[in-house]
């Protein structure tokens, strides 16, 4: 009888989310507080991993648009040209909009089915000669050119805790030396388990530090979700700059 009301109620939350996302998609906002979405997605993701999750439309975290900082900086010139990466681009948002002649950018991510529909929307896009996306594991792949600048937003908060020393090497070993790694750090929230497990700077820092990393830049974001809080963590290996969403 457990199993069964454990079973329904995630039933339940996975609709809700979806529903949520649905109406998220059409204000323009996430709408899911990260401290409710650590409550079911665990489950899910234990059960078919993030490639059902995409499978199933059960993706919260797909704001349906580019995070409106990514925009803000792309605008403002505030972002780095040159060679771009954005691990776990998803639905490929934040990769067209950082897309251009000046800025090529390669959206990453371990779900064919994130990238077909990445591919779906954007694959008539004016930009599209500005970006590709490729399926790999961001952990082990390392392309023949490394990278000016990478944008994190939900790798870092996504992957085991213990997992973060090895995202740090991956970052150090994917960006050149004069590089920027820009990261949002979400979710700020005091929450137990995940994914979304919870982050503050320190937990960047502590993995970042080690391998070379140094904090140029850390800012609010005053373009952040209604229902989220980041912040703006610039590298040195490059630079790092944080965020808070």
């Amino acid at each position: 009888h457990t199993k069964k009301k454990e079973l329904l109620e995630l039933a339940r939350n996975l609709k809700m989310a979806e529903e949520q996302q649905n109406s998220a998609h059409i204000n323009g906002e996430n709408i899911i507080p990260p401290e409710d979405v650590a409550k079911f997605l665990p489950k899910t993701v234990e059960e078919g991993g993030w490639e059902k999750c995409w499978e199933d439309g059960v993706t919260p975290w797909d704001q349906g648009r580019a995070t409106p900082l990514v925009v803000h900086l792309v605008e403002s010139s505030s972002l780095p040209l040159g060679r771009a990466l954005v691990p776990g681009c998803g639905g490929g948002h934040d990769v067209v909009a950082m897309a251009s002649p000046e800025r090529y950018v390669v959206g990453l991510d371990i779900s064919e089915s994130a990238l077909e529909k990445a591919a779906e929307t954007y694959g008539s896009s004016p930009k599209a000669k500005y970006f590709t996306f490729v399926k790999e594991d961001f952990f082990t792949w390392r392309p023949n050119e490394l990278f000016d600048i990478i944008f994190d937003y939900v790798v870092f908060c996504a992957i085991e805790p213990e997992t973060r020393p090895a995202w740090a090497k991956a970052m150090y070993e994917l960006l050149k030396p004069d590089g920027e790694l820009i990261t949002l750090m979400y979710p700020i929230t005091d929450h137990d388990g995940g994914p979304p497990y919870k982050v503050a700077f320190s937990t960047y820092e502590d993995v970042l530090v080690p391998v070379g990393f140094k904090a140029v830049s850390i800012e609010e974001n005053p373009y952040s979700i209604a229902t989220r809080k980041v912040y703006t963590l610039t590298t040195f290996c490059g630079t790092y700059s944080l965020s808070s969403h």
